[in-house]
């Protein structure tokens, strides 16, 4: 008896996938399946950072490797393969991040909107974070209201995301 594998966390989107592989459409899943990867890339070492590669530096299958062997093991540049994998990561890493900042800003972009009451539905409920981020961000609390307090906020957070000097507030 197989076992039913399924290829994401979310059940509406393997119900698609059922239906895809039942009217015999191919996804990505059944491409993946079916490409050999390659071993080169599979372990993190193909490098194209730059116009004079793409340096395909792979680490050497089941023998030993000497010193002098590994200098030669090096791409255009002079990176191992263990810089090239470091390197991949990092990016990879920074791409993910850059990508997901925009949910903050919406975020904040709520806040903001929830702070002016354009926001139906939501409200400021913990007056205690509220005052808490203004005094870490060095927002004038006073006798001021806390929406009034909550417009600073979110006027600050969003003027992070544009951010083109200095080190931005945590």
């Amino acid at each position: 008896m197989t076992e039913e594998v399924n290829k994401s966390f979310d059940q509406a989107s393997n119900k698609m996938i059922e239906k895809a592989a039942s009217d015999g459409v191919n996804t990505v899943f059944d491409r993946a399946d079916a490409m050999k990867p390659c071993p080169i890339g599979a372990v993190g070492n193909c490098c194209k950072h730059c116009g004079m590669g793409p340096c395909r530096v792979p680490l050497p299958k089941g023998k030993e490797e000497t010193p002098e062997d590994k200098q030669k093991r090096r791409g255009i540049c002079g990176a191992t393969a263990e810089t090239i994998a470091a390197r991949n990561f990092i990016r990879m890493v920074a791409g993910g991040a850059a990508a997901h900042s925009d949910h903050g800003r919406g975020v904040a972009e709520l806040f903001l909107a929830v702070a002016k009451g354009e926001a139906p539905g939501y409200e400021i409920k913990d007056e205690q974070k509220l005052l808490q981020l203004a005094l870490d961000w060095d927002i004038e609390i006073g006798d001021r209201s806390n929406n009034e307090i909550a417009i600073d906020i979110g006027e600050k957070a969003l003027a992070e995301f544009g951010k083109q000097k200095g080190e931005l507030v945590t």
